[in-house]
């Protein structure tokens, strides 16, 4: 077999989203697991829908995604002249033929053929007219009339299509921009493209393609259809059911490991292994082990696969990488390797899902007045405990040592001779620091935020009990 050679092929009129991602991770590891080749190349023959910042979007989205291609990217519009070369080579040889048929007269005879139950192909009016090119007309391709095209397909086994199901189906537009049946198969051939991983929903396009092969005199490469991604109510995947473009989740905080590996599970599988490191995804993946059924979109699972390289993550890359996030919430973090700033990472690092919640448990850190949870402060903030936290600061000012073990005894101590449960002090002093019920370690929190601001946050605590 010759060297394998795979390509993803997005058409820039909108963002990656999860359904393309997959396509292009699986085609990415199918190249890497045979040690071949993976190729990018811009489907943008939609003059008026591609734009560049497509282009640019799904190119970013890829490398975030760590899908470095080996050629391109390759753009259909750049390659008018290789398709007019091979819809020229199929004319003269007689297997394509100029149509005249105008689009209203089309337009008609389809709806005749749906009112009368019939399927809504073309008649074949201009097979045998002999005509040439010229103003107006189209290019078709002579599909048999009879016969049958079977797609091996590599994860569905063999899918046989009559003939009499297909049609004469348009190649070459009027204006010499081919059409998506010819250009994907001219572009396959002349890249030179093995295995072709795609979409379901591109089955019905496979036969034609198989016959464009034949008539230029070449091999076709092999088909893969995987099974779409529905939403969680088993319908198809749409917004509404949370699905992002792969660029809004980074900006959600994803990290692109974790998204990598959940795309991954959509629809392969290998026993009961969950979670896979690049390596192994590229070690294991084969397309014997894709699903013949769709995979469903599981919003939840992907937020608790996250959660769990964000716990995997070295705390100094992570302070990185929540940078942005902080900064979003108009915080500035001037030295992200300092020893306070990693404390504070590493103590919200166990309990965020994404970098941005991840941020946002960390503000209460770095503001200078924090806002009190108003069910939070009615609850634990009341007169009876402000005695408690006078004398909590008094202990805190005269405190040598402002060490977690040295926090700890104190609060211990203090419950004793106040004849308080432990959490009767605690809860109200996390409030007191961070204006919620919940937050990290209490006193991880307070060795983080320094002696003098959970001393300055304990009296402004008192204050608002007191109505100040």
């Amino acid at each position: 077999m010759s060297k394998v050679k795979t390509r993803f092929p997005p058409s820039p009129t909108g963002h990656l989203h999860l359904g393309g991602a997959r396509t292009a991770l699986f085609n990415w590891l199918f190249a890497r697991h045979h040690g071949g080749v993976f190729l990018l190349r811009f489907e943008d023959t939609d003059r008026e829908r591609s734009r560049q910042e497509y282009v640019d979007s799904i190119r970013e989205a890829l490398e975030w995604l760590g899908l470095e291609w080996d050629e391109g990217p390759y753009f259909q519009m750049e390659r008018l002249d290789v398709y007019r070369e091979f819809a020229d080579k199929l004319y003269r040889e007689g297997k394509a033929y100029y149509c005249e048929c105008p689009p209203e007269l089309l337009e008609e005879k389809r709806k005749r053929a749906l009112a009368e139950g019939r399927k809504p192909k073309y008649d074949g009016t201009c097979r045998d007219k002999d005509l040439g090119p010229g103003p107006g007309r189209v290019l078709r391709f002579k599909t048999p009339p009879v016969g049958t095209t079977v797609v091996e397909d590599l994860i569905r086994g063999p899918v046989a299509f009559d003939h009499q199901e297909l049609d004469d189906f348009v190649i070459m537009r009027p204006d010499g921009i081919p059409t998506y049946q010819f250009a994907v198969v001219v572009d396959d051939l002349t890249m030179g493209i093995t295995h072709v991983i795609r979409g379901d929903d591109h089955l019905s396009n496979t036969p034609k393609q198989i016959l464009l092969f034949k008539a230029l005199g070449a091999e076709p490469p092999k088909y893969a259809h995987v099974p779409m991604i529905l939403g969680p109510d088993g319908s198809r995947l749409s917004k509404r059911h949370g699905a992002l473009s792969i660029l809004a989740y980074r900006d959600e905080g994803f990290l692109p490991q974790a998204l990598r590996n959940y795309l991954v599970r959509l629809g392969w599988s290998y026993g009961d292994q969950e979670i896979f490191s690049l390596e192994e995804m590229i070690e294991k993946f084969d397309l014997s082990r894709v699903s013949k059924s769709p995979a469903r979109f599981d919003p939840d699972k992907l937020l608790a696969l996250n959660a769990h390289y964000i716990r995997q993550e070295p705390t100094e890359k992570l302070a990185l990488e929540v940078l942005p996030f902080l900064k979003a919430l108009g915080i500035e973090i001037r030295e992200p390797q300092d020893p306070r700033f990693l404390k504070a990472v590493e103590s919200v690092k166990p309990r965020a899902r994404t970098l941005k919640e991840m941020a946002e448990m960390m503000r209460f850190y770095f503001v200078d007045e924090i806002e009190f949870d108003p069910k939070a402060a009615d609850k634990f903030l009341k007169e009876d405990i402000a005695p408690v936290l006078e004398r909590l600061i008094r202990e805190l000012e005269a405190l040598p040592e402002f060490k977690e073990e040295t926090l700890e005894t104190l609060f211990r101590s203090l419950a004793e001779e106040y004849q308080l449960k432990l959490k009767h002090i605690a809860q109200p002093v996390r409030v007191a620091l961070t204006g919620r019920t919940v937050s990290p370690g209490l006193f991880e929190v307070m060795d983080i935020l320094g002696k003098e601001t959970v001393i300055k946050r304990l009296k402004r605590a008192l204050d608002h009990i007191r109505g100040g």
